[in-house]
């Protein structure tokens, strides 16, 4: 996939101007409803889609498929980094007027960071093959590790704050949506900066397995980029979309355990099928690890995220049945 300078040059300067636009929208302090947020989420994802016929035009099918099942993949992930955004935004008690422009300004950051990663992660496939083999194997493991942890929530104070009280001391509270304060003569950040390093620099620990993932999937970094672009856009205004459902998405751990699972042996064979391997065969690749096309791999994606929320919300609906069963027998049967 050969992308020209200045296609890379005009989806920079076009998300860049995206995240501006909202962090201008919303410089004003207010409450996000839930609507507002649905049809941010809806122009995100409208975007996205585009973007993809875009290059189905352009690239033909297989670099489309490559882009959307990236996408989805990394879609998905966000979901689940949407549960440690709350534990975050809680524990740091932030205003509900301000997590929007918190989130996005975290988000913005992580982007930047990836983008490091995805630059790293890329000479590396193009210089060292056998990097395959150790994407393969990390998404397997962090997939199993995935599948065993229920509870993912870490209440510490993230590393990033913890520094940042050692560089200056941090106000007890928010003043306003400002970042900096001068109390008693000295120099203080706010707890707003403090949130939105955590918020940052966390999802660069969720990166470290979203971006092998999407290696799995496609080897072309602009599509790499471009899907956790796309993918992080409308993260904030998700938050407020889910709300609620965040906790009734009980088996998005082990649905995404599935995703990592399927992309980590994904790699594992691509690997063994186009680089020879000294003690295997003679040296030579292997010639019966079968391909896995990107119309398969967007299918196989797409089906298990959504086995995963629709087995999530029917469990949710059950439990909520037999809960208002037992309350009305209760009712029914009142104690002496």
């Amino acid at each position: 996939m050969n992308v020209p300078v200045w296609v890379w040059a005009a989806v920079i300067v076009g998300v860049a101007a995206i995240f501006v636009v909202s962090l201008l929208f919303g410089r004003k302090a207010h409450l996000i409803t839930v609507g507002e947020a649905a049809r941010w989420v809806a122009g995100y994802v409208t975007l996205a889609v585009l973007f993809g016929l875009g290059i189905l035009v352009t690239n033909g099918a297989d670099y489309a498929g490559q882009f959307f099942a990236g996408y989805i993949t990394e879609y998905a992930l966000s979901v689940d980094n949407l549960f440690v955004f709350a534990i975050i935004l809680t524990s740091f008690r932030v205003p509900r007027q301000l997590q929007g422009k918190v989130v996005l300004i975290g988000i913005a950051i992580a982007l930047v960071l990836r983008g490091g990663l995805i630059a790293a992660g890329s000479a590396l496939i193009h210089s060292f093959s056998w990097v395959f083999y150790l994407f393969g194997a990390f998404l397997v493991i962090t997939a199993i590790n995935l599948a065993r942890n229920k509870e993912e929530s870490d209440t510490e104070e993230p590393k990033t704050v913890t520094l940042l009280r050692r560089v200056m001391p941090i106000s007890d509270g928010y003043v306003g949506d400002r970042y900096l304060v001068r109390q008693n003569g000295k120099r203080m950040a706010t707890p707003l900066l403090a949130v939105i390093l955590a918020l940052g620099t966390t999802d660069i620990v969720f990166a470290l397995d979203s971006i092998p993932a999407i290696f799995g999937l496609t080897k072309e970094a602009f599509l790499v980029f471009t899907a956790n672009a796309f993918a992080l856009l409308g993260l904030s205004e998700l938050y407020f979309v889910l709300g609620a459902l965040l906790d009734r998405l009980r088996y998005l751990g082990k649905g995404l355990s599935l995703i990592l699972l399927f992309i980590g042996v994904k790699l594992i064979l691509e690997a063994l099928a186009e680089n020879s391997l000294p003690w295997v065969a003679g040296g030579e690749p292997i010639s019966w690890a079968p391909e896995i096309s990107p119309a398969l791999s967007l299918t196989v994606v797409g089906s298990i995220l959504a086995v995963t929320v629709i087995a999530s919300l029917l469990a949710s609906r059950v439990e909520r049945r037999r809960a208002l069963a037992v309350r009305r027998d209760g009712e029914d049967h009142p104690l002496p």
